[in-house]
């Protein structure tokens, strides 16, 4: 039997905890075994800049940080959940992408 594999990503952590809790919801309903969701390292994208816009001047730094979180969650491939987990409202900060395993 086939299986989906669902990968996550957001920058925010709540909208991708609420994402997942539906994906759950809707697997718990049909009576569907998942696995998941697995927690992935967490992506840092860090930047430096200097304050000042001259770049004169004492020497002082910004530094921005943005975090990537990201989650897998495996099922089997079932019509019901699948149909359900399409019609899923997802935010524009989370990326999913869905992926038939064999």
């Amino acid at each position: 039997m086939s299986k989906v594999r669902i990968n996550l990503q957001s920058v925010s952590i709540n909208s991708l905890n609420e994402v997942i809790e539906s994906i759950k919801e809707i697997a718990n309903n049909s009576g569907v075994v998942i696995s998941g969701p697995i927690p992935l390292p967490t992506k840092r994208l860090k930047v430096t800049t200097r304050k000042s816009p001259c770049g004169n001047g004492t020497e002082t730094y910004d530094r921005f940080e943005m975090r990537i979180h990201r989650r897998i969650i495996d099922l089997p491939s079932n019509n019901k959940v699948m149909h359900g987990i399409m019609k899923l409202q997802i935010p524009r900060s989370v990326s999913i992408k869905v992926k038939v395993i064999e």
